[in-house]
């Protein structure tokens, strides 16, 4: 099943500054293969569902492996069986 994600992690405990904490997660995420677009406020996310489900994993274990003792994470997600659909797909629906 292809799932689209909205995926936000915030590590708790390690200071104000997350960036190093995010830029370990793109590079997860990255490293999986999937198509993702980071904003301002997380990273929205598409592939196959357990790949995707495995890269959300494989970042909180990331994250608690450079210190967090803590994490919280927001994650939004759909799917359709009617039609593929991609991110962009989403985009340019809309402004169209």
């Amino acid at each position: 099943m292809h799932v689209i994600v909205d995926f936000c992690i915030v590590p708790l405990g390690v200071g104000v500054s997350v960036s190093a904490y995010v830029s370990a997660c793109q590079r997860v995420i990255r490293d999986a293969g999937l198509d993702h677009h980071m904003h301002a406020y997380g990273t929205n996310i598409e592939g196959p569902w357990d790949d995707v489900m495995a890269a959300v994993k494989r970042c909180h274990e990331e994250v608690h492996a450079m210190g967090a003792p803590r994490i919280t994470t927001t994650l939004k997600l759909g799917t359709r069986t009617d039609r593929d659909q991609s991110m962009q797909d989403k985009i340019d629906s809309v402004n169209a």
